[in-house]
């Protein structure tokens, strides 16, 4: 019997499917409907957001849990909401599907004047095409199904995001009857890599204190299991990067802590900074991530692979995959070292015996009730910089925009996030402003019967701009963070002034098993131990 074409429509659907995307995160608007249609009579659930904005966060942390995250908006008044999601997805290599309803082709005929058109009918497409890796405007059936999976093998591919628009007229049209996906399988040039390995391993065989630095690109691309052996295979240490904080357990003993120059422990720092042979893998050099760039990571002790290039020393290699050059050196021949003394995994959070709350004190907390089924979330400002020493117990745990710092992006992504991952339980931080960015999420978080655990450090505005430049403008209006349950209709609200009120609260919190939210209230001009290392190395190199 002759297998009947789907619809343009069914095919993306049944793709996204057989790549694992479960969910899809968005809001309907006239031009993509046809399209939701039959997301609801599919497999795929549909995810409705309050903002196209939280639901493009969302579908970034569904796929950095999941391998692949889709949100699904109307033509330009919801696709250019998405950009500045779609761009932190591409900065910090998150495989998100943009897919965008648009004006039906024949709908375009003189050119006129629809509602959403902003210059003309390809000016969407225009802006996603410079924060994308691939984008496809879906007007043709006869390559209709060649170009979705083109598009989609390149967000696979690389782990960025891709964009995907259909007129609203294509949604139902059948496909090429003959259609036959061709093979995307690509492979390193064998004598290359041959060569890349051998150096490689000369190098961390010579070497005397030799240490693994990780990063994003080892959660994007699954590659933590290999990661994990090769620190088994031959003891040799491991420290992450803020970005790629809980790439692998943090309670591991061979694991370090997080590297990120001045911000970080001075420990860790010293440990990787004089180390001969700092190998590099997945790592983004960015400010954040080497803390401001007060880093010291000289390339020629250095061994730095990622996606896009491959360095040994200052050797270059062309043409050489990651997965392929991390398991050549998984396979090569090199020693089991000795298990050497390593900085010890201390917990730096002090309470403070006035039993105020602080920005130490909460962080000590909040230490202590993480547990295997928690994931912690985290907004950009002290959010951030104070979960860096927290202890993840297992990996992809902790999720972050630690490079392009978004904020707003925490609040949503507990909603992917768990979504992607049922059985673990979201502890979000963010702040005031943050929160007051997205915070309306809740109500997607509340609709779907999700719990996690939101705590507001509610430190009365923008408390990272206070330490760079204060004025007026970092201050906010004072929201009753705690009376939000009632507002929704659901979820439990807490106030937390004092660290034994902090610690109740939290306890209470995670008892329960609906959404909860702590306003926590703290000094403006409190900082993180993270901050405070910064500040202090910085004032030492100006000395």
């Amino acid at each position: 019997m002759k297998k009947s074409v789907p619809t343009i429509g069914q095919f993306l659907i049944d793709r996204l499917y057989k790549h694992g995307v479960r969910h899809v995160f968005g809001i309907p608007g006239d031009y993509v409907l046809g399209f939701y249609d039959q997301l609801v009579h599919s497999k795929i659930k549909t995810i409705n957001t309050c903002d196209e904005q939280g639901a493009g966060f969302a579908a970034d942390a569904y796929a950095r849990v999941n391998g692949l995250g889709v949100v699904c908006i109307t033509y330009c008044v919801g696709g250019l909401k998405v950009a500045n999601t779609t761009a932190q997805a591409f900065a910090e290599k998150s495989p998100v599907v943009v897919i965008s309803g648009a004006p039906g082709l024949k709908e375009r005929e003189k050119n006129p004047l629809l509602h959403h058109k902003v210059r003309d009918f390809n000016t969407q497409q225009k802006v996603f095409k410079q924060i994308t890796v691939a984008s496809a405007v879906i007007d043709d059936p006869q390559t209709a199904f060649s170009e979705i999976d083109r598009v989609l093998h390149a967000a696979l591919r690389y782990k960025r995001p891709v964009y995907i628009e259909i007129p609203r007229d294509v949604v139902n049209m059948k496909g090429n009857p003959n259609y036959r996906p061709a093979s995307s399988h690509e492979e390193s040039d064998p004598v290359t890599l041959k060569a890349a390995v051998a150096e490689a391993v000369a190098m961390i065989k010579k070497s005397k204190k030799p240490v693994i630095l990780a990063d994003v690109e080892i959660h994007r691309f699954g590659l933590q299991q290999e990661v994990i052996d090769l620190v088994f295979k031959t003891n040799i240490p491991i420290a992450s990067t803020l970005l790629g904080k809980s790439v692998v357990s943090e309670g591991l003993p061979q694991y370090l802590g997080v590297y990120e120059g001045a911000m970080g422990r001075d420990d860790v720092r010293k440990y990787v900074e004089s180390s001969d042979c700092v190998i590099m893998l997945g790592v983004f050099m960015t400010d954040i991530n080497l803390g401001i760039f007060t880093a010291q990571l000289d390339i020629a002790r250095s061994i730095y692979a990622t996606s896009e290039k491959l360095s040994i020393r200052h050797h270059y290699f062309e043409d050489v995959r990651f997965k392929d050059f991390l398991r050549g050196l998984l396979n090569a021949k090199l020693p089991k070292r000795k298990v050497i003394k390593l900085p010890a995994k201390k917990v730096v959070f002090v309470p403070s015996s006035k039993n105020e709350l602080t920005v130490k004190s909460l962080f000590y907390s909040l230490n202590r009730f993480l547990t295997d089924d928690t994931v912690v979330i985290a907004d950009v400002g002290e959010s951030l910089f104070g979960a860096a020493d927290l202890v993840i117990h297992k990996q992809t745990e902790f999720l972050a925009t630690a490079y392009y710092a978004s904020m707003g992006f925490a609040v949503p992504a507990a909603l992917g996030s768990q979504m992607a991952s049922p059985q673990s339980r979201p502890i979000v931080l963010v702040g005031d402003g943050a929160f007051q960015m997205t915070g309306m999420e809740i109500s997607s978080i509340a609709r779907y019967g999700l719990n996690p655990v939101i705590i507001v450090l509610n430190n009365s505005g923008y408390g990272t701009e206070r330490q760079i430049q204060d004025g007026p403008y970092n201050d906010l209006r004072e929201w009753h963070y705690s009376k939000i349950p009632d507002v929704i209709g659901s979820g439990k609200g807490f106030i937390a002034k004092t660290h034994s009120e902090f610690e109740s609260a939290l306890s209470a919190a995670l008892k329960l098993k609906e959404w909860s939210i702590i306003d926590a209230q703290i000094s403006p001009l409190d900082r993180s131990p993270a901050l405070e290392r910064l500040a202090s190395r910085l004032a030492e190199k100006l000395k």
